[in-house]
């Protein structure tokens, strides 16, 4: 899939699914209950133990998935997530050697910003999008207000969001929406209830669709 094929594919979804845990094993069971619950585009973070070999393993698996790295911190581990299998690239502030590195193999790269300067600054260097983080302090007020002298910048909210707010960050003007600790609940992973994760992700991608349809 070339690289204008993963951003139109995050565009189209509306919403991406980030997975951070503590171990390695749950990985590639969280994914599929994700995409079960209509998730068709996740992100694992650098931060969990074996994030590598889940990305490798989770392509094979779930082939249907667009899998991204997030939490990436350097051109070192960003070239190690592309050789992975990493689809896109995603980072918590801007890392000018880690969107050197995307666009060295072709591979979109979100990075992340808080102030209007930044974001700025991150799409000049280079971003296809831009990660809009903490999005929970900030708001949908916030996004609105951004998009308004920078439309041509494609906004991620990111930090807080679940099936509750994703629509009013989707009706300020986001391209789409990361979830993370409201969707990969951790004390339902904890106890093997999947289920849980599943139907999170079923009402982020109906808030989501609800909020375009208006």
């Amino acid at each position: 899939m070339v690289k204008e094929e993963v951003l139109a594919k995050l565009v189209d979804s509306g919403a991406l699914g980030i997975i951070r845990v503590q171990t390695a094993e749950d990985l590639v069971r969280i994914a599929k209950a994700l995409y079960e619950g209509g998730l068709s585009c996740l992100e694992i973070t650098m931060t969990t133990p074996g994030a590598l070999r889940a990305i490798e393993e989770a392509r094979g698996e779930l082939p249907e998935v667009l899998m991204g790295a997030g939490t990436v911190l350097d051109g070192p581990t960003a070239r190690q997530a592309i050789l992975a299998g990493a689809q896109f690239l995603v980072t918590p502030t801007v890392e000018l050697d880690v969107i050197e590195v995307a666009h060295r193999y072709g591979v979109p790269v979100i990075p992340g910003a808080m102030t209007p300067t930044e974001i700025l600054t991150a799409w000049e260097a280079g971003a296809d999008m831009v990660k809009v983080f903490p999005a929970e302090v900030l708001g949908p007020s916030f996004i609105k207000a951004v998009h308004g002298p920078l439309p041509q910048i494609p906004l991620v909210p990111t930090g807080g969001i679940t099936a509750d707010n994703a629509g009013g960050f989707i009706r300020a003007g986001a391209a789409l929406v990361c979830a993370g600790g409201w969707l990969v609940d951790k004390k339902a992973v904890a106890g093997g209830r999947y289920e849980v994760l599943t139907e999170n992700a079923r009402r982020l991608v109906e808030a989501v669709r609800r909020a375009r349809d208006l």
